[in-house]
């Protein structure tokens, strides 16, 4: 007998509400196809009830009123409880987006730090006294800009999601959290966690639904101070001149096309593992992966050959098993793109693929939406596999022979996220990082990230930065206030030719 498919409210003002229309959209599970759970669509209604008990919570005493210091204790006590419930977190993350248990369990278990990183900032940060021209005291007071809309996409549900929301609420500010329709299980428990361990009613709101409706109706809020997305450059463009209707902050981290420059100096095994770490983590469905790998003409050919066979090594299987090393893509619209860019690759450029390309064979695998790792060779700069995003396990190796050609065809691409380079000549890799067009570069490594370290791209990578003070000062206001500290008499039209100056 099938268990019965549990239905998911809305998360308003500290606890679950049925959404205003009776419409649900479907979760499934992508390692086989299963309905994990049903979820409500909000509607524009449902938004504008989300945004308003955000903006209550935001002017309401016990969140405004809150002390800098209580705020950051509260936040660290956010960040133990979700400590304390990894394991059950890990389990349905796994489940919902199909990422093998091992890599959620190595990346959802550092997001509490980011809350604690936040918490500390709460408490050390300071506003100015700036030195003026005259006698004169001129200093800053920051103040929260208030409600921030919320866009986050289904490829890292929680990372992506704590990102933004440690220094929302570090900063006292609020938000509306509306994650992917593919993957809102773990938002919609953590949500629930955090109002369970005090966090006051309509601080963290979340609102389920389609990107084109709950999503457009989220950006366009009049409500809103500040407006969020991870997701595709189109959406990006789309939601960022809604929310820029209404003056509203933003912050887009959009698509990606990693340029990983190999130079010949560098261990080609080596250079091989961060190949494959880079473009097959996630089943490739992250926005720094790894997917261009530009090679120097020496091991160019020992590059491609060892790449194909650490490609074909891969264990692919349902990612609760702890032996998995690639799960499936998260949707059978995500398992599509990819197999159409084999395609692409194949039929219109003229690549020459080296390793997978298919869906598996393994029959205990049909119900899911698996794609082998795939590896294009021979590719080049006019090619469609060069400039397109495809977010999946797939990646081309293209040929160069000098550092200029190197550099050239790495910042040949529309986007602008992050690089990376792989060489021992400490002289090159800070010259070559300087000439990469993008917001983070790795020197012989891929995919890592700090709370400290700022994060995001130029270009169609989008704006603004995540992480770090540079994200956790983008939630405040600045009031400059100025005081005349001189009590002699003021009269401007009494003697206006003696004024030694206007402002």
């Amino acid at each position: 007998m099938q268990n019965e498919v549990q239905t998911r409210g809305l998360f308003i003002d500290g606890r679950e509400v049925p959404a205003s229309r009776a419409d649900l959209l479907d979760v499934i599970n992508p390692a086989t196809g299963d309905i994990l759970a049903r979820i409500a669509h909000a509607s524009d209604d449902d938004v504008d009830r989300a945004v308003r008990s955000a903006a209550a919570a935001f002017e309401s005493e016990e969140w405004s009123g809150m002390s800098n210091r209580t705020r950051a204790k509260l936040i660290n006590k956010l960040a133990d409880v979700f400590e304390a419930n990894l394991e059950e977190i890990y389990h349905l993350e796994t489940l919902n987006n199909g990422r093998p248990v091992n890599e959620t369990r190595a990346q959802v278990s550092r997001l509490p730090d980011f809350l604690r990183y936040n918490a500390g900032l709460a408490i050390a940060r300071r506003d100015d006294v700036i030195p003026v021209d005259g006698n004169y005291l001129n200093y800053t007071i920051r103040t929260p800009i208030g409600v921030v809309g919320n866009s986050t996409p289904f490829n890292h549900p929680l990372m992506i999601l704590i990102k933004s929301l440690a220094p929302t609420l570090a900063s006292g500010c609020t938000t509306v959290v509306k994650p992917s329709e593919y993957t809102p299980l773990t938002t919609l428990r953590l949500a629930q966690l955090f109002v369970e361990a005090g966090l006051p009613p309509g601080v963290f709101n979340v609102v389920t639904g389609l990107g084109p409706s709950t999503g457009k109706a989220l950006s366009e809020h009049p409500m809103l101070a500040k407006w969020v997305l991870t997701g595709g450059t189109e959406a990006g463009r789309i939601t960022g001149a809604l929310a820029g209707r209404n003056f509203a902050h933003q912050t887009l981290e959009l698509g990606g096309k990693t340029p990983v420059l190999v130079f010949d100096d560098f261990d080609v095994d080596q250079a091989v593992n961060y190949a494959a770490f880079g473009a097959f983590i996630g089943a490739g469905q992250t926005c720094i992966c790894g997917s261009r790998q530009i090679v120097h003409e020496r091991v160019y050919d020992e590059f491609v050959e060892k790449l194909a066979a650490k490609a074909k090594g891969i264990r692919i299987g349902n990612p609760i098993d702890p032996s998995v090393q690639l799960g499936p893509v998260v949707s059978a619209r995500q398992q599509q793109r990819v197999l159409n860019y084999v395609r692409i690759g194949l039929e219109e450029d003229g690549a020459r693929l080296v390793a997978g390309g298919r869906v598996p064979s393994d029959p205990s695998l049909a119900g899911g939406y698996f794609v082998e790792p795939t590896v294009f060779a021979d590719v080049t700069a006019k090619m469609r596999i060069f400039q397109e995003e495809v977010f999946g396990p797939f990646v081309s190796v293209t040929k160069f022979s000098s550092e200029a050609e190197g550099i050239a065809l790495a910042n040949d691409c529309d986007f602008g996220l992050a690089g990376a380079i792989r060489t021992n000549n400490i002289v090159r890799a800070h010259r070559v990082a300087a000439k990469l067009k993008c917001g983070i570069v790795w020197i012989n490594d891929h995919h890592r990230l700090d709370p400290a370290s700022p994060w995001g791209g130029v270009k169609d990578s989008g704006i603004g930065r995540e992480c770090g003070t540079e994200s956790f000062d983008q939630h405040f206001e600045t009031k400059s206030v100025m005081v005349r500290l001189d009590d002699a008499p003021f009269d401007w039209y009494r003697n206006t030719a003696s004024q030694p100056r206007l402002n």
